[in-house]
């Protein structure tokens, strides 16, 4: 059954078309993903289906008496009340009535008065009156399900904790139709896991957008890309859907580049002499005008983010020693007994449930903040870029230009001297962008100048705190490509599985005991340490790199990684090798009066032997896993 049909929407703001005669149908039992770039006009389109903006054009069709709710991308500033209230009213009418019988039953606790008791007993009798004693009970359990206070007062709570609401909210009355903008924005892994098993169960269709790609490749049986105004349906799941994509792209580039070679003969043959344009074909010259207006009207692909790491000098091998910390925060211990040995290269995640104590942890192992007990020694050359620390000092009524590098027209990358409009641009800046203030950007605009910002400054420890909100799936590809490709050590906290799959090499995970357990295995043998308290080590902080004794498979990261590991140790002993014999010729000192030339070519061989040091090192732990799990599987057959 047809729930809603849409026919050649437009919609444009000045530019071009975000919706170009877009058409589109959702159906009973459908969980459709929008996809599309940031910009690309996907909150656009979810007011036009919440009835909060028009269309310039175009048509809808709705099945009778559909009920459709969502959950907007931003938080409205208009809305008060308790939590409970706030979630009731995705019951309508009658969901006001049980926010008021909730609200004069508090009233009932602290004092009873005559006028609050003939107003409960009126509230009461609605209520039995429309048989919806039973909401309540949903309306708590959607609250506990989010780990919200019913209580509590919305004007009160975080941005994350206001979405949440909101997401109970729309959830609550299991509408036909939900519009989800973003739902996994500021939920914790264990939030994340209940509304995708809400979502599995629900009996009603979804139309949602999300950069969380195990979230959408869980939940999505269709998808929609929304590109340069252009609606295209994809009946499948995400990563079919890469794969379609591509190939779509590539025949697009090919396509474009014979018209475009075709246009670039015609152009010459209509500027050919004289007489040859007293016999020319009045038809060719009709066509050739089309094929002008044609190139003129085409939108050509966005281009991606271009993101590179500016790295610092190598630090020492030990980055942070953390022994036996323990810290109290508002009287709930947060960290107890916790130690961890971070080296130089180790990429280490953090994951848990929001408000366990991950970026109190963060702030103590970079020094910003001293534990009750215990100790902290920072390893010698750190250069520390902090993402989170970054997002605090935007200066919101300053330019993005300004905010990139404190005003200065050059940034220093690479040892290259950018200007820092081209620098932007590589970000999805264009020219008129940076000259806006920042206050005026989006939350996915917002999060890719911190990562300008932060990629800007030499650094050899990268810590980013939740750096993956509103960034759509191509830049965060990207930023995984670099973090990949980073040569220093890297601390991560994300509520994205797939983001810390791809790139961590072990994972803390804050139980609801107090403990700090760190996995080296994915994230699907973790998750049930977050999920339940009982599932814990009995002594220590960690579990050892072998705990588990079942040979496992290579993940494809891993095999990945294993089978390139060859080639980089040819290429880093190749270099090795040209410069010693560089520094074997008498003429390599000389015109060397400061000594920059020698002790760059010190640092760099000091920095490749350390760097085959630990690629060896990888590469036979690696083959051991796959040497293990081989054997397991030869003895399984017998």
């Amino acid at each position: 059954m047809v729930l809603l049909g849409a026919q050649n929407l437009c919609l444009a703001y000045g530019g071009p078309k975000l919706l170009n005669h877009a058409s589109f149908e959702i159906r009973s039992g459908d969980r459709v993903c929008l996809l599309g770039r940031n910009g690309s006009g996907k909150s656009s389109l979810f007011r036009i289906l919440l009835g909060k903006e028009k269309p310039d054009t175009g048509q809808f069709e709705y099945a009778i008496n559909l009920n459709v709710k969502g959950l907007p991308q931003e938080v409205p500033t208009d809305i008060h009340g308790s939590c409970f209230e706030i979630i009731a009213q995705g019951f309508g009418t009658i969901g006001k009535t049980l926010a008021r019988f909730k609200r004069l039953s508090n009233q009932m606790l602290i004092e009873e008065n005559s006028t609050t008791v003939d107003s409960l007993a009126e509230i009461q009798e609605q209520i039995e009156s429309a048989e919806a004693w039973g909401l309540i009970p949903k309306i708590e359990q959607v609250a506990s399900r989010l780990r919200i206070e019913a209580d509590a007062n919305f004007s009160t709570l975080s941005a994350g904790l206001k979405r949440r609401v909101l997401l109970g909210k729309a959830l609550v009355s299991e509408p036909d139709l939900l519009l989800l903008d973003e739902p996994t924005n500021h939920l914790d892994i264990p939030a994340i896991l209940w509304l995708e098993e809400f979502i599995q169960t629900f009996k009603g269709a979804i139309l949602f957008v999300t950069h969380d790609r195990a979230f959408l490749q869980k939940l999505a049986t269709r998808i929609l890309d929304l590109e340069r105004g252009t609606l295209t349906n994809f009946n499948c799941d995400y990563q079919t859907f890469l794969k379609r994509k591509k190939e779509l792209l590539e025949a697009e580039t090919k396509r474009n580049a014979n018209f475009d070679k075709k246009l670039s003969q015609e152009e010459v043959w209509i500027r050919k002499g004289i007489q040859a344009r007293r016999t020319r074909n009045e038809g060719r010259v009709r066509a050739l005008k089309k094929m002008r207006n044609e190139r003129k009207g085409r939108q050509d692909s966005i281009g991606g983010v271009q993101m590179e790491v500016s790295n610092a000098e190598i630090s020492g091998q030990k980055v942070i020693i953390a022994k036996e910390v323990q810290h109290t925060l508002g009287g709930k211990t947060l960290i107890d007994k916790f130690s961890l040995k971070i080296m130089r290269g180790n990429r280490i995640g953090m994951a848990g449930p929001n408000g366990c104590g991950k970026t109190t942890l963060i702030q103590i192992l970079l020094g910003l903040l001293q534990p009750d007990k215990g100790s902290v020694e920072l390893g010698t050359k750190l250069e520390i870029a902090y993402f989170d620390q970054l997002r605090k000092t935007l200066k919101e009524n300053e330019s993005v230009q300004f905010n990139v590098n404190d005003g200065n027209e050059f940034i220093e990358l690479g040892g290259r001297r950018t200007h820092v409009n081209g620098y932007l641009q590589d970000f999805l800046f264009p020219p008129h962008r940076v000259r806006s203030p920042v206050s005026s950007l989006s939350g996915g605009e917002k999060n890719r100048l911190i990562l300008a910002k932060l990629f800007a400054k030499p650094s050899n420890c990268l810590v980013l705190d939740e750096p993956t909100n509103d960034l759509d799936a191509e830049t965060l590809e990207l930023l995984e490509e670099r973090l990949l490709d980073f040569k220093g050590t890297v601390i991560l906290v994300s509520h994205d599985r797939a983001f810390l799959e791809n790139i961590v090499t072990s994972t803390l995970v804050f139980q609801n005991n107090n403990q700090i357990v760190e996995h080296w295995t994915d994230c699907n043998t973790w998750i049930p340490y977050i999920l339940s308290p009982k599932s814990k080590p009995k002594t220590g902080s960690t579990i050892p790199k072998k705990a588990e004794n079942k040979p496992r498979k290579l993940s494809f990261k891993e095999d990945k990684e294993l089978k390139a590991i060859p080639q980089q140790i040819e290429n880093m002993e190749t270099e090795q090798s040209n410069i010693i014999q560089g520094m074997a010729d008498p003429t390599f000192f000389q015109n060397d009066a400061k000594g920059d030339k020698v002790r760059n070519a010190k640092q760099r061989l000091e920095s490749i032997e350390w760097e085959l040091e630990n690629t060896f090192k990888r590469w036979e732990e690696l083959e051991t896993i796959e040497r293990e799990f081989l054997n397991s599987k030869q003895k399984a057959r017998g």
